[in-house]
């Protein structure tokens, strides 16, 4: 798992933890701090193993500090989850295209369950508008930020889009810290704690499907959701990308996304691609489907169709 640093100028190879406890060593002799500031240091954070390094106990440990710290900072209890994927599991995603409004329900129910930032605004999901009779596959040309009185508008239709969950993720290949990568369950999933804020998986993804945090999240402390993942919605910092997770936190237990609740029209679908009696393998099987960008072989697991 751990990365060589290359092209150094002494010619020394060394793996990542090893260059990270050099500078922390450099931190703690450089720094004349009282030893009350001194001890405020967490070594361990700042050395943490990458999440699939982790033995169990570790994922405890260090499940145990992050709960203590938003508990502090949120005055709330808030329950970080480790639930790994189900074996024989691989989710996918689908969306009737001939049914939905484009009312945003979608749009907002993911920000309140996986707690995005309301100012400024994080939204995981964009909502498309297109006009009937336009070369609508035109993802850049669409109109995003629409406020009619009513929805549906004449001669309209509209596409969410979010992140797609590659078999073969772009993101995945252009992250030099390995934070980021595909689960056994499909779900491409995000390490906050070894996140640099690069940004390379933002320029590799076809979708414009990640979003940056140039700031400290802003969510209300009485509308945070305090059940959370690792690999979530757990409350993030400045300077990391986040994106849709599949809900993570509710799919591991069994639940659907949000976005699929709270759609009025009934256009979001979500099941097991290996379940041949799933609904999702019906709709992949017997209605008019297709993927966005399919010339790029990213192979999403998230499936637009139309029901009529």
């Amino acid at each position: 798992m751990s990365k060589k640093i290359r092209n150094n100028p002494l010619g020394i190879s060394m793996d990542r933890r090893m260059f990270l406890k050099s500078a922390a060593a450099g931190i703690a002799a450089a720094s004349a701090l009282p030893v009350s500031a001194a001890d405020a240091f967490d070594i361990n954070a700042f050395l943490q193993k990458h999440f699939r390094e982790m033995t169990e106990d570790e994922i405890k440990k260090v499940i145990g500090r992050l709960e203590k710290e938003a508990s502090l900072e949120w005055k709330k209890d808030v329950r970080i989850s480790a639930a790994k994927a189900t074996p024989g599991v691989k989710f996918g995603y689908g969306l009737d295209l001939s049914r939905c409004i484009g009312c945003r329900k979608c749009v907002y129910a993911c920000v309140s369950e996986n707690n995005q930032s309301r100012n400024p605004q994080v939204h995981w999901i964009s909502v498309l508008k297109f006009k009937k009779g336009e070369k609508w596959i035109d993802l850049e040309n669409s109109e995003k930020y629409y406020n009619p009185k009513e929805v549906p508008e004449k001669d309209s239709f509209y596409m969410p889009v979010q992140c797609q969950q590659c078999e073969d993720s772009p993101c995945v290949k252009a992250c030099p810290t390995q934070a980021t990568w595909k689960e056994p369950d499909g779900i491409v999933v995000i390490d906050y704690n070894w996140c640099i804020g690069c940004r390379y998986c933002m320029a590799a993804c076809p979708y414009g499907a990640r979003r940056f945090n140039w700031s400290k999240p802003n969510v209300p402390a009485n509308e945070l959701n305090t059940e959370t993942h690792y690999l979530g919605n757990r409350p993030r910092y400045k300077g990391v990308v986040e994106k849709c997770t599949f809900c993570i936190q509710r799919t591991r237990a069994g639940k659907y996304p949000a976005c699929v609740e709270v759609c009025p029209v009934g256009a979001r679908k979500f099941g097991n691609l290996l379940d041949p009696k799933s609904e999702i393998r019906y709709l992949i099987e017997n209605k008019r489907v297709f993927r966005l960008k399919e010339d790029l072989n990213t192979n999403p697991k998230f499936y637009y169709f139309f029901a009529t």
